[in-house]
């Protein structure tokens, strides 16, 4: 462990074996940190928030401070974060209020970049990039290896599905099926993250079956509930496919339209 002699670290905080901390950072009586994890210069880490294991901070970061919410009278939170994370130049991730389970969760292996907010009881996954001042409202539900590029704001209480990809300077105010690509202002659906999922490796029976459900869910003409029937009659039963439809029918603020598609049956019931 090595702690700079300008850092003010609590005596009450927990420092796990192999943490560093730098110039002039701040570490409050409630924090964990995990071991190997590096906190550069000028950072702040405050409220009951627990770290895992080799997580870089960089300077000028800030981690756990109150939510930005008008009901936050003060009640204990508490935020959640996995290993092996980046979290750049002025970062900021707000500690939850009381509702739902009163945490803001961010999983392991994600790089957020310079400027990027994590607001109030989001819960992101893993493998989650994050690019320059990517913005997430309360309440927001990242999936595992979702991209949000720079500078686009995604409302509270909505849902990005995993390996999605959100396009730079897009304002999403719907969810982001898993698989698709949204961009715009507002946000729109450019069909499925092809690129996304070949560099994942998906293979060639799963893609086909997905572009065959995004069809029948965004091209048919088709409600909601029907369209969701035809899939589970005519597509085979795969995983993804199982994950692409759930997301759909769970969705409470709707999702996003396709490009050119003027009607309502992609968004809600």
């Amino acid at each position: 462990m090595a702690i700079h002699p300008t850092a003010i670290v609590s005596p009450e905080s927990a420092i796990g074996e192999g943490v560093e901390i730098g110039p002039y950072s701040i570490i409050g009586p409630k924090v964990v940190i995990g071991d190997n994890t590096v906190v550069r210069p000028h950072v702040v880490i405050e409220g009951k928030t627990e770290i895992g294991k080799n997580c870089q901070i960089f300077q000028f970061a800030s981690i756990g401070a109150p939510p930005q919410d008008l009901k936050f009278k003060g009640e204990e939170t508490k935020i959640l974060i996995g290993d092996n994370n980046i979290f750049r130049e002025f970062v900021t991730i707000h500690s939850a209020t009381s509702a739902d389970e009163g945490m803001t969760v961010i999983g392991s292996n994600n790089l957020l970049m310079a400027y990027c907010h994590v607001a109030h009881n989001c819960i992101v996954g893993n493998n989650i990039i994050m690019a320059n001042v990517a913005t997430l409202g309360g309440h927001v539900q990242v999936g595992d290896y979702a991209i949000i590029s720079g500078l686009s704001g995604v409302h509270q209480f909505t849902r990005i599905g995993c390996h999605a990809i959100v396009g730079g300077a897009s304002a999403v105010m719907r969810d982001v099926p898993p698989y698709c690509l949204a961009v715009g202002n507002h946000a729109r659906l450019y069909g499925l993250n092809l690129v996304g999922l070949r560099r994942r490796n998906f293979d060639s029976e799963t893609i086909r079956s997905l572009k065959q459900a995004y069809r029948t869910i965004f091209r048919s003409g088709l409600r909601l509930s029907e369209a969701v029937r035809r899939v589970r009659e005519t597509a085979p039963d795969l995983p993804d496919v199982r994950t692409f439809l759930s997301f759909l029918e769970a969705s409470k603020r709707g999702f996003c339209r396709e490009r050119g598609n003027k009607g309502e049956n992609n968004e809600t019931e």
